[in-house]
Parts: structure tokens; C-alpha cells; sequence
């Protein structure tokens, strides 16, 4: 059971940020005015596009899709207090939706990221046994 979970939770987030690659990619006015408010707009439209890409095919993968909700949850974050702190909740008349696709995304990463917590610890501990 907790196997479809995740892969519903992994392919519903791959699928939201799959689906905003377009306006990334294609300077659509919104993405222009967001990033633009944020202060980073091309490059940081075109790497959060490159880099919401790259989360996204980690997360179709079975055996990437921990890192591809790390990651991801990661990326959420900043987009979520962005929204919060800075370009608001609605952003041109969109009555929220980005902000709620962000939501979204953030919370079906952190499940994938409960239901495969063991294979990130075990990653970390990697990590942390080589640089001792």
C-alpha cells in the first residue's frame, strides 16, 4: 500500500512541476513578473526551470524519487515563502493557485520523503562515514 502512495504522491508532484516548465521556458508574463519581482529574473527562472526538471524525473524514477522529493521539498520551500514574504499569495489575478500548486507539491514530497526515510538515512550515514 505505501508503495502506491508514494508513486501517487511522486507522479502528482512530477506532474504539477512538469506542467510549469512551460511558462518557465517560454517567458510567459507571470513567470517574467515573478521572477522579476524576486530580483532574478532570467537566470533564476530558467535554473528553478532547469532544476524543477531535473526534481521531476527523480521523482518519476522508483529507486530517485527520495532525492527527487528532497530536492523538490526544498525548492517548495523557497517558492512557498516567496509567496509569503515577497510576491504574495496571488500573484496576478491567479487567485492563489500557484501558491497552492507549491503547497501541494511540498506536501506530497514530504510524504514520499516519510515513506523512504530509510533510504535517506542511509545516504546521510554514507555521507557522514566518509568524511570521517
Amino acid at each position: 500500500m505505501n508503495n502506491y502512495i508514494e508513486r501517487i504522491a511522486s507522479f502528482l508532484a512530477a506532474l504539477i512541476l512538469l506542467q510549469t516548465l512551460y511558462f518557465k521556458f517560454s517567458a510567459a508574463p507571470e513567470s517574467v513578473f515573478i521572477f522579476g519581482t524576486l530580483g532574478l529574473e532570467p537566470y533564476g527562472r530558467i535554473a528553478t526551470g532547469i532544476a524543477e526538471l531535473i526534481v521531476s524525473l527523480l521523482l518519476i524514477i522508483p529507486k530517485t524519487s527520495h532525492f527527487g522529493a528532497l530536492f523538490g521539498f526544498i525548492i517548495m520551500l523557497g517558492a512557498i515563502f516567496s509567496h509569503l514574504f515577497i510576491i504574495g499569495v496571488e500573484v496576478q489575478n491567479d487567485h492563489g493557485i500557484l501558491f497552492v500548486m507549491a503547497v501541494i507539491v511540498l506536501i506530497c514530497s514530504l510524504i514520499i520523503i516519510f515513506l523512504k526515510k530509510e533510504k535517506l538515512v542511509g545516504v546521510f550515514k554514507l555521507i557522514g562515514e566518509r568524511n570521517h
